[in-house]
């Protein structure tokens, strides 16, 4: 098994910086997407975006949500590069990497909870 290893490529600057780091979210965004736990929280986002759409709660309830809903995502990313490097570092099972695993699958769960719990208090405010 060998990967491809690349040299570090030049840093860049001004509008070619930006380009760059546009190009490698979208690298990352396309690896998260083979993550069935990623799809599954972009299906429950579109229900969330139904929900607090119909719902009569405030423009700061939804923006609350929705920026709470971007930090699962990006900590959905954080946990999948645990789990890459983990992976790519010590394929055989150990104890340090199963703890940085369970880890980040906390850190997942945490704003999931999170999440859920706007959702609860949203959902009392209309009752």
């Amino acid at each position: 098994m060998t990967d491809h290893l690349e040299m570090h490529p030049t840093k860049r600057e001004g509008f070619s910086h930006l380009f760059a780091a546009a190009r490698y979210s979208l690298g990352g965004l396309r690896r998260l997407m083979r993550e069935s736990a990623f799809r599954q929280e972009a299906v429950a986002a579109v229900g969330l975006l139904i929900a607090y759409t119909v719902m009569d709660v405030t423009d700061g309830l939804r923006l609350a949500a929705a920026v709470l809903f971007l930090v699962l995502i990006a900590m959905e990313a954080v946990n999948t590069a645990i789990e890459e490097i983990i992976d790519r570092i010590s394929p055989e099972m150990s104890d340090t990497g199963r703890y940085a695993k369970d880890l980040g699958s906390l850190a997942v769960f945490c704003l999931l909870s999170a999440n859920s719990a706007l959702l609860v208090y949203a959902l009392t405010l209309q009752f």
